[in-house]
C-alpha cells in the first residue's frame, strides 16, 4: 500500500528498505551507485530545503543527493527544464561541496 510519494535518493530507498524481505537483491545494488550513506542524505537534503529556492524542487535535491555534482555543468543536467542564475547555482554547490 501506498502512504506517501515523494521523490528520494538512493540513499534514502536504501534505508527504507533495509530490514525488508528485499534487502539482499536491492541494497548492494544501491550500494554500487550511492555516493553518500543515509545519514548524510538527509542532512544534504535538510540542507538544500533551507537555502530557500523556489526552483529547488523535490525531484532536483534527490538528483542533486544522488549525483553530488561538483560544478554548474553538472548542476545543469539536473535543472533540465528550470534555468538557474549564477548566485542559485553557488549557494546549491556551496552546501554540496561539504559532502563530496
Amino acid at each position: 500500500m501506498i502512504i506517501d510519494m515523494k521523490p528520494l535518493s538512493m540513499a534514502e530507498a536504501r534505508e527504507i528498505i533495509e530490514n525488508t524481505e528485499d534487502e539482499k537483491e536491492i541494497v548492494p545494488f544501491i550500494k554500487k551507485f550511492s555516493k553518500i550513506d543515509p545519514k548524510e542524505a538527509k542532512k544534504l537534503r535538510q540542507e538544500l530545503s533551507e537555502i530557500g529556492l523556489m526552483k529547488l524542487k523535490d525531484e532536483y535535491a534527490a538528483k542533486i543527493v544522488d549525483l553530488l555534482p561538483e560544478d554548474a555543468v553538472d548542476l545543469n543536467k539536473i535543472f533540465v527544464d528550470v534555468s538557474l542564475e549564477e548566485e542559485e547555482i553557488n549557494k546549491i554547490l556551496e552546501v554540496v561541496k561539504k559532502y563530496i
